[in-house]
């Protein structure tokens, strides 16, 4: 495990030896419903990033051991440390590569419908709406080249950022939220496992 500013990052195995020795340590997971559906670490919870800031202090008041935060890669769970910081938890960490270091270990994944990850969506939606732009601008108005510019504007500053518009706008689609994350259940899960 090493130390960050907004917690402590924590390897797979790391991971496994901390819920193995300390039963009241939980995995939060905070994709998406959709994303939490098609995969995730059995005996985790679904908070997604979303709606953690409105929950946060609920979460952080009923669990009494550490918080392991798992995401695709490690960059949402990174910013739902963020959050947690401002709370009473003690003990938060973020797992190094997220799930797909965990499934690269081959360790255990419940798996349902299978979708794409909101970064996959937005990298094919922003491929697309580049790609479309610029053979536009040559064959139909040249001024579609700007909407290529704005997309590329656009990642720049998510890069700079650590945040995505394009992700908080794609998470509203009908496909996105056809699974649905009552974060109130959740609580009550996570009250009773206490």
């Amino acid at each position: 495990m090493t130390g960050t500013k907004s917690g402590r990052t924590i390897e797979v195995n790391d991971v496994e030896e901390l819920l193995s020795r300390n039963n009241a340590a939980k995995v939060i997971d905070v994709r998406t419903p959709a994303e939490y559906e098609a995969e995730h670490i059995p005996g985790s919870y679904n908070i997604p990033l979303d709606k953690l800031p409105e929950h946060k202090t609920e979460v952080a008041q009923i669990i009494q051991g550490p918080v392991i935060l798992v995401c695709r890669s490690g960059v949402r769970a990174e910013q739902a440390a963020k959050i947690f910081q401002t709370t009473s938890l003690a003990q938060f960490h973020v797992l190094q590569g997220g799930i797909n270091a965990w499934k690269q270990a081959q360790k255990p994944v419940n798996r349902g419908k299978q979708i794409w990850s909101m970064e996959r969506q937005v990298r094919g939606f922003a491929g697309s709406i580049v790609l479309l732009s610029v053979l536009g601008s040559f064959f139909i108005w040249r001024p579609l080249a700007l909407l290529a510019g704005f997309i590329g504007a656009g990642l720049t500053y998510s890069a700079l950022t650590d945040t995505c518009g394009m992700a908080l706008l794609l998470s509203k689609l009908p496909y996105n939220r056809a699974v649905n994350c009552d974060v109130r259940d959740v609580v009550k899960q996570l009250r009773i496992a206490e």
